[in-house]
């Protein structure tokens, strides 16, 4: 299990330094709306790259805040009885889940995006047709890289469940919490 737990913390590394680079896209999306608007407005000056950098930077942030997410356990569940188990119970859920539905869409998503949306695209070196517009198919690199790295986090965290459920690995208390949405 030694080398398990090491590749699940690898991946967890990699994992937050993309979620604190999605962080900072974040940030930089807003920045260059705000400059993009002052000059626009403010100075009668248009440019569609800035608009699309915005948009470039807020897609390659939710891609890649995905698996961030995972890793944090913050996805979305859709709570009819996970709220009524115990540990071990959400464990199991957890682990199906993961195994049955996450990682088939994701190595799923990952391939087709890759032959379908980037790699046509990158062998003709697309770039928008707006003008003064960015090249595309940077942008459509993110979309398989974010769903390779989210199905990589699905790895890390079955490793993670079933060194738990082995009494091997003790889960920190985050990855067992589950509120249940107020409504």
């Amino acid at each position: 299990m030694e080398f398990w737990s090491k590749l699940s913390n690898g991946i967890d590394r990699i994992n937050q330094m993309l979620g604190n680079a999605a962080s900072i896209m974040i940030l930089l999306s807003c920045v260059v709306s705000a400059a993009n608007a002052l000059m626009r407005y403010g100075f009668d000056i248009s440019n569609n790259w800035p608009l699309e950098l915005q948009w470039y930077l807020f897609s390659a942030a939710v891609m890649l805040g995905a698996a961030y997410t995972l890793k944090r356990n913050e996805h979305v569940r859709v709570d009819l009885i996970y709220s009524h188990l115990s540990d071990r119970g959400r464990l199991r859920v957890d682990l199906f889940g993961l195994i049955v539905f996450l990682m088939p869409a994701c190595l799923l998503f990952t391939w087709l995006s890759w032959t379908t949306l980037f790699y046509p695209s990158w062998l003709i070196q697309e770039h928008s047709l707006n003008s003064g517009g960015l090249a595309r198919y940077p942008i459509k690199f993110v979309v398989p890289f974010g769903f390779f790295m989210l199905s990589l986090q699905g790895l890390s965290e079955i490793i993670k469940r079933i060194g738990a459920l082995k009494g091997e690995i003790v889960l920190p208390a985050e990855d067992l919490h589950y509120e249940k949405p107020m409504q």
